[in-house]
Parts: C-alpha cells; sequence; structure tokens
C-alpha cells in the first residue's frame, strides 16, 4: 500500500494554470491558494494582471467578501458609492454582494493580489450583472 502524497503548502504563480475570469477584461488571474492547490477551505488567494484600460465590469458576488492588494500599476476601484485611485500598497475591500468595479488607469498593467472569503472558485452562476439577471 503506497503512502498519500505529502499535502502541499508552497505555490508559484507559474506552476497554476492560467485564466480569464467572467465579468472582466484583459484580465489574467492564478488561483494560488485555494482547495485544488493547498486544500484552503475558508479562503482563496490570487494573482491577478490586469492590462491598461481593462479589468472589471460591475458586478457582485453574493455570500462572499473579496480584498484586492495592489502589488504595481494603478487602478480606479468603485463600491458603495465610493471610488478611489489605488497604487502599490493599496487595499480596498468589496462587501459580499456589493456591486464593485476595478479599472486599470496606468499605462503598465495592475498587477494585485485577490483574496476571496469564502473561496469563490470562479463559478459564474455566483456573478450578478448589473442588469440583474443572473449568468
Amino acid at each position: 500500500m503506497s503512502a498519500a502524497p505529502a499535502r502541499q503548502y508552497f505555490v508559484l504563480p507559474e506552476e497554476v494554470e492560467a485564466y480569464s475570469p467572467a465579468n472582466h477584461t484583459g484580465t489574467v488571474n492564478r488561483r494560488l491558494i485555494g482547495p485544488e492547490t493547498v486544500g484552503a477551505t475558508q479562503m482563496e488567494v490570487l494573482h491577478g494582471t490586469i492590462a491598461r484600460g481593462s479589468g472589471a465590469l460591475p458586478h457582485a458576488h453574493p455570500g462572499l467578501e473579496q480584498a484586492c492588494y495592489i502589488l504595481s500599476g494603478r487602478a480606479r476601484a468603485e463600491v458603495g458609492g465610493q471610488s478611489r485611485e489605488l497604487g502599490p500598497g493599496a487595499c480596498c475591500f468589496f462587501p459580499a454582494g456589493e456591486q464593485h468595479v476595478f479599472t486599470v488607469i496606468s499605462e503598465e498593467p495592475v498587477q494585485v493580489l485577490v483574496i476571496y472569503a469564502p473561496p469563490y472558485g470562479e463559478d459564474p452562476a455566483k456573478v450578478i450583472r448589473p442588469a440583474g439577471g443572473q449568468t
């Protein structure tokens, strides 16, 4: 009988598959921490690269909270009637169910860490478009 493989605790971005999320333009995400990479059950961490002028179209995530930490580049985030320009070291928070927008405003792409709690798993059924219809 063979032993179960050791649990993975360390992840490099190049080790995980890239994908483009729903309701986003010019965005490439890599799921670093989640159920399928390290077995996380309460949170998910993504590394995103977002091209100039691109980002998240208006949408919400019912049932999960989202935080973004800007690594490089500049973006404008909008949530709850507030809007702010963000640069390296800045954070923003999107409450569960609150419609939000995130747009790159710098010439360079934005590199961002995105944290979801609980894990999102990029299920398009959890995304609400501005018209109110679910996808």
